[in-house]
């Protein structure tokens, strides 16, 4: 069992666009199995291959006590309405905030053997496979915060850090 350490804010990593997988190999599978026992914990919704530190377009959910993984993910629908709520990450700890995004979304990909998959979801769901592609994008849910939300959020980033 490999439970990989978690790459926090600062890290260049979490800002660079992860690469495409283009190749369905040992490889792939070895790190779909360390980011999958990796979010496997109470408390962790998602992780994407950038908070290991690994470039790779590819991530792991664990909504509900299910666990999956999606490769090469794409948003294929997002619906109008949309949902607030608290969010955070493992890869800026202890940090909650205010957070919209779509009630409902579609994602498209892959699984490990290179096998089409969608995956849908509302309400948590929805907002996991939104907040783990922007991370294969190079964003993390503080890039979505605005206004006040926004303000209180680096505030407390800047007290946590000392900068």
């Amino acid at each position: 069992m490999t439970i990989r350490p978690i790459r926090e804010l600062g890290d260049p990593v979490l800002r660079t666009p992860a690469d495409p997988v283009r190749a369905f190999d040992r490889e792939l599978a070895a790190l779909v199995r360390d980011l999958e026992e990796t979010v496997d914990h109470p408390g962790r919704a998602g992780l994407a291959a950038p908070q290991i530190g690994v470039s790779a377009r590819v991530f792991s959910l664990n909504i509900d006590g299910v666990i999956q993984h999606l490769v090469n993910p794409r948003i294929t629908e997002l619906s109008d309405e949309l949902q607030e709520g608290d969010e955070g990450c493992l890869s800026v700890p202890g940090l909650w905030a205010p957070t919209t995004r779509a009630m409902h979304a579609v994602v498209e990909g892959f699984d490990v053997h290179g096998e089409p998959r969608t995956v849908k979801g509302s309400g948590l769901m929805a907002r996991a496979l939104q907040h783990e592609v922007d991370h294969l994008d190079g964003k993390v849910f503080l890039d979505r915060l605005t206004g006040d939300a926004r303000r209180r959020a680096l505030r407390a980033l800047r007290e946590r850090t000392g900068a």
